[in-house]
């Protein structure tokens, strides 16, 4: 007997997917957090998509993807550009605020992904999935307790990337029913790694601040290998579970990056959770669960009545 595959077992494979790439993306924020305290921004930046375009050179040769869709390069290229803005602004945030409150002012991401997803892809609107949402972004606050002591001009940096990933999952969402993954990840890759390069060479000509180079260690050799691997498998994660799933379904599921953070914090850096922090990711683990149970039901709702008319039509 054939399966078929529902819209709620794709967005719970899409939610999955979501959650997988959140607890590996800590690992990019650790390397270069490890990094910046020797390099640029714009550096690690480079660093960071010249390894995504190596790892993902073999999938690419292999799979015979060079034929980029009509009509999607440009688009392709934007996310790209996208992506290494979100990347560098909050590198440079890290340089200059404390992490918790970089994170902290990042996570409205979540709250713009949902209103731009209304706005370009017109996906519905649902007051559970603002309640999910805002839910979870309390359950941040609970646990990075942001200060609310002002930080001037830096606090714009975070706000920044959290503005162009929201705008990078959009196009990310709009291109995944057409361009195949791996080939996204490539040309983001490479599109990336153009633009930042040609800012250090323009900025080391004219000498602009945070554009200059320092050579890498054997150490930071293998921190720039890890950036790229956990950055590449991150995003790839990501990529597929906007193929399966809302954007705006997706978005609640981005909290659980601070189970990962957290975690990696204590590991790498020695920081102790407070027990806030397992309230909050209570929060956050709860409202992405009621997300999804609630999509659940509304599907089986829609299929209901094509599946038993005269049930549904005595049901009242």
């Amino acid at each position: 007997m054939e399966r078929t595959v529902t819209h709620d077992t794709r967005h719970a494979v899409g939610a999955a997917q979501m959650c997988a790439g959140m607890l590996i993306i800590p690992f990019l924020d650790v390397f270069a957090k490890l990094l910046g305290e020797t390099h640029g921004a714009f550096e690690i930046t480079f660093w960071r998509f010249f390894m995504q375009s190596a790892l993902m050179l073999p999938f690419v040769y292999y799979l015979k993807l060079w034929r980029i869709p009509p009509g999607t390069f440009g688009l392709q290229a934007c996310r790209g550009l996208l992506l290494a803005a979100a990347t560098a602004f909050f590198f440079a945030a890290l340089r200059h605020i404390p992490m918790a409150e970089a994170i902290a002012i990042f996570f409205v991401q979540p709250l713009i992904l949902t209103l731009l997803s209304v706005v370009f892809l017109g996906e519905r609107l649902r007051f559970r999935r603002i309640a999910a949402i805002l839910a979870g972004l309390g359950g941040t606050l609970v646990i990075l307790q942001p200060s609310v002591i002002a930080f001037g001009l830096p606090a714009l940096l975070p706000l920044g990337s959290a503005m162009a990933m929201a705008f990078y999952m959009i196009l990310t969402r709009k291109l995944s029913t057409s361009v195949h993954a791996y080939q996204m990840q490539f040309v983001g890759g490479i599109v990336s790694m153009l633009a930042v390069a040609a800012l250090l060479g323009i900025g080391n000509l004219i000498s602009i601040p945070g554009t200059g180079y320092t050579p890498l260690n054997s150490n930071q050799i293998l921190w720039v290998i890890g950036l790229g691997v956990s950055a590449t498998l991150g995003h790839a994660f990501i990529v597929w579970a906007a193929g399966n799933a809302p954007a705006n379904l997706l978005a609640p599921f981005q909290y659980v990056e601070i189970i990962g953070a957290a975690t990696l914090g204590y590991l790498v850096f020695g920081d102790i959770p407070a027990s806030s922090t397992f309230v909050g990711v209570g929060i956050i683990v709860a409202s992405g669960l009621y997300l999804l149970h609630r999509e659940r039901q509304l599907e089986q709702r829609r299929r209901a009545p094509a599946a038993s008319p005269t049930t549904a039509a005595g049901s009242g």
